[in-house]
């Protein structure tokens, strides 16, 4: 499995363990999480570097609450503990692999400079 399933108890520890993240929160019930999966999966298949975690909404309520998901699917990018992305809906594997070069190429050290000064204003 490329990916793994996350719980309320497992969620901060990958975040804090791990240096970018990218969830896929999904439901069962949920048609286009269901069309979106084998893309993921896929992506996450080629990308060993990064850690994929699922979280099943209906199992991880809180979970869900707590990062303000209202629709599904809903990715999150989380690199160096600070989110970069909280969006619903599904992006093609083309869009996925757009969006895995551009977290990689990012300033990290740049955004938290900016993150600082945004806080002081």
């Amino acid at each position: 499995m490329a990916y793994i399933n996350l719980t309320k108890e497992t969620f901060n520890e990958t975040l804090d363990n791990n240096e970018i993240v990218i969830i896929d929160f999904w439901a069962e019930w949920c048609s286009p999480c269901k069309q979106f999966a084998p893309i993921f999966e896929k992506v996450a298949e080629n990308n060993p570097d990064i850690t994929f975690g699922k979280v099943n909404t209906e199992e991880q309520q809180a979970l869900a609450r707590q990062h303000n998901i209202n629709s599904i699917p809903t990715l999150m990018v989380v690199r160096d503990g600070i989110i970069l992305l909280n969006q619903g809906g599904m992006l093609p594997e083309a869009g996925m692999g757009d969006l895995i070069e551009h977290i990689k190429g990012l300033d990290m050290d740049k955004i938290r400079k900016e993150m600082a000064e945004d806080e002081e204003d």
